[in-house]
């Protein structure tokens, strides 16, 4: 599977270098400039999201026992599968010329203030939005991995919070936070949907939507070509340097540490409660932004609306296929993972390390070959061999999908797979299990709640991607995220605002009640069962 993915993107990738337009651009005043401002709003964007995120975990790890600590966590793991567009309406909602603050400020007889939602700030402060979330839940099992010793050993030297987060907490996550700032440098720079709407100028364009507006707008494939190649090789130098950080992440297992309650001053105390309620408030009031303007949606005159039912029976089959083929893939390359990784396996193979190389490549090809690239490259493509339009674009479609989710499907099941090899190899192989049997009834029940948690990323990050339809779109093939985008576009506002309140509730109820939902039955199984017993 790895390398039906490698030679999909060698071809595409033959495609650009190709085709007669290839070197048609010229690196004049405009490319420099679309180039500077790509990085400095990447730059600005990762800098902000580590140092936020990094915050909010640190705050989090010491504040464990808050009312909805729970609900608080899995918000903020959501915040990879909400949909960009319908974010950044809602934040437009609460920060726009008329929105909810500034109507605020009226109201308590204030001078409102002028926005600053479209251009550089608008794009960063978007960017932190989703980043920060992810860098926070990453880095929170980092700092309760700490052992309760160090914490202990911290309170009897009368260490301060600094004192403590410089010579403990900080040398914790040191090891994640390259690779962390490299993946959220590679988002924020091919970053396209939340650039695409609140850039407000061509003069804050990234690579990314220029390439959009180059054929799209001016069907100029010669530098829509050279901005890919450049973006391309751009990608491919940080992926290889994120490689060469990146160090064994795995958590430190401490299961006391997170019972162990360090008490500090009740000033420090109130400062971590603060970064808590008000990065809650700041992450929640575009959602409340977008259900409130949802409500007043007229659902009935959208329900008959053709364009509206079509796009979304699209958009779920769409979702629905892209999931089957993220969980057929991924659970091929975590098998063959595991078969190179295991000693009882093929770790001593002199072959091993460079076939496990080839497979972390292959799963993180999407921070490579971003999705307006990867569209291009079979909009070249569907050029030069012919057909239906269609056709290419669903194939375009899924697999940018899958390509999306890999690299975290991979990060989830592949360490899973390790596991299980390491303590059922030799079981496994004394009892002369096959592939399918012990697959059947040993790693599929072992892996269940990866492979839950897999659907549902798959399912909802590819109902709400703009990427790759932006370039395919059409009247006969749309979707629900290039449908939100026409409708605001139009000015649609009402319509907008219904799509986005029922594209929000489909993903926000997969990806936060699906894995409880089969948490649940398993919890009643067992519950059964030992009653039986």
């Amino acid at each position: 599977m790895a390398a039906v993915f490698l030679l999909l993107a060698a071809t595409l990738l033959y495609q650009l270098a190709t085709h007669p337009d290839s070197l048609a651009l010229s690196l004049g005043p405009r490319f420099t400039r679309t180039l500077y401002w790509t990085t400095v709003q990447a730059t600005l964007s990762t800098v902000l999201s580590v140092l936020v995120g990094t915050l909010l975990a640190w705050a989090l790890s010491y504040r464990t026992r808050f009312v909805g600590r729970g609900i608080y966590i899995a918000l903020l793991s959501s915040a990879m599968v909400l949909p960009t567009l319908v974010i950044a309406l809602g934040i437009v909602t609460v920060l726009g010329r008329s929105g909810w603050i500034n109507e605020a400020l009226q109201w308590l007889e204030f001078s409102p203030f002028d926005p600053f939602i479209f251009g550089l700030s608008g794009i960063v402060l978007a960017h932190v939005y989703f980043n920060a979330s992810y860098v926070a839940r990453t880095l929170l099992g980092r700092f309760e991995s700490i052992p309760v010793e160090q914490r202990k050993l911290a309170r009897s030297l009368g260490l301060n919070a600094w004192q403590r987060f410089k010579m403990i907490e900080l040398p914790s996550v040191s090891g994640t936070l390259p690779g962390v700032s490299i993946t959220i440098f590679l988002l924020c720079f091919t970053s396209f949907s939340i650039v695409l709407m609140l850039g407000g100028s061509p003069k804050y364009n990234t690579l990314e939507v220029s390439i959009y507006e180059a054929i799209k707008l001016d069907f100029d494939l010669g530098r829509a070509l050279g901005l890919a190649l450049t973006q391309l090789g751009i990608c491919a130098v940080l992926i290889i340097l994120a490689s060469r950080l990146r160090k064994d992440n795995r958590l430190i297992s401490a299961p006391s540490a997170n019972q162990y309650q360090i008490k500090d001053s009740t000033m420090l105390a109130g400062i971590q409660h603060m970064i808590i309620v008000l990065f809650g408030l700041i992450f929640l009031l575009p959602l409340i932004a977008v259900i409130t303007d949802g409500m007043n949606a007229n659902f009935i005159k959208l329900a008959g609306d053709k364009n509206f039912l079509r796009a979304l029976s699209t958009s779920l089959i769409i979702a629905l296929l892209s999931t089957l083929l993220v969980l057929f893939s991924s659970v091929l390359i975590a098998i063959a993972y595991a078969t190179l990784a295991t000693q009882q396996r093929l770790a001593n193979n002199r072959f091993s390390q460079p076939l496990l190389k080839l497979l972390r490549f292959s799963s993180t090809l999407y921070l490579a070959v971003p999705s307006l690239v990867l569209g291009l490259g079979f909009f070249l493509l569907a050029r030069s061999v012919g057909g239906s339009q269609t056709l290419w674009a669903v194939f375009a479609l899924l697999t940018s999908n899958v390509l999306m989710v890999l690299p975290f499907a991979i990060a989830a099941l592949a360490p899973a797979m390790v596991k299980s090899a390491n303590r059922y190899d030799k079981l496994a192989f004394s009892l002369g299990l096959k592939r399918w049997s012990r697959w059947r009834l040993i790693e599929s029940s072992l892996v269940k709640p990866e492979l839950i948690y897999i659907a549902s990323l798959a399912f909802c990050m590819s109902l709400g991607d703009l990427g790759v339809i932006a370039l395919f779109g059409n009247q006969d093939f749309i979707t629900l995220p290039w449908l939100l985008f026409q409708k605001m576009g139009s000015y649609r506002t009402d319509e907008a605002a219904g799509i986005a309140l029922i594209m929000l509730a489909i993903t926000l109820a997969v990806f936060l009640l699906l894995p409880h939902l089969f948490a649940s039955k398993k919890a009643q199984t067992e519950k059964g069962y030992h009653a039986e017993a």
